[in-house]
């Protein structure tokens, strides 16, 4: 019986974005199982609460996991590499859009497999229409009342427009 590869994909996903999908969708080229784990990450201060966050990368997961098999979205407030010991995951996929991201993401790399060495960590590269969209953006363009449809699905659109209307 061949080995399963489940790889995890972390992140805050406040909200997810058409490049967190775009990486997802690339991502179940290269494991069986992709576990979306969204950080709780309190300390960031999110726009949205954790079961909200979740619940809109299950949304737009499920558009690349029709029969509900390949991907899961889960909540976690643990170390990366405990989570990935929890999910009996051996790879971590990050997505890359600028090298800014890498430099980051190299030290966060190094410090991971000094505590589990067995978990490899893979870069995707940002599709080039994505490179330039973040969470964080999508969120300010949305609370400033700009166009938001191009850079998240329609559903995590009409959520961030309640969010913000209203708020200058």
């Amino acid at each position: 019986m061949s080995k399963h590869r489940i790889g995890i994909y972390p992140g805050t996903f406040d909200p997810v974005t058409s490049g967190h999908c775009d990486i997802v969708r690339r991502a179940l080229r290269l494991v069986d199982k992709l576990v979306v784990g969204v950080a709780s990450n309190a300390g960031k201060g999110p726009a949205f609460s954790l079961d909200d966050r979740i619940e809109m990368a299950r949304g737009d997961m499920s558009a690349f996991d029709p029969d509900g098999d390949r991907i899961e979205v889960r909540a976690f407030d643990q170390l990366l590499m405990h989570f990935a010991e929890e999910m009996n995951a051996g790879i971590i996929v990050r997505g890359l859009r600028a090298v800014s991201d890498f430099d980051f993401e190299f030290q966060m790399t190094g410090m991971n497999a000094r505590l589990n060495p067995t978990v490899e960590t893979v870069f995707l590269m940002a599709s080039e229409s994505h490179q330039f969209i973040s969470s964080r953006f999508v969120k300010e363009i949305a609370a400033l009342g700009g166009d938001i449809t191009s850079f998240v699905s329609p559903n995590v659109a009409t959520r961030l427009v309640a969010r913000y209307k209203g708020e200058t």
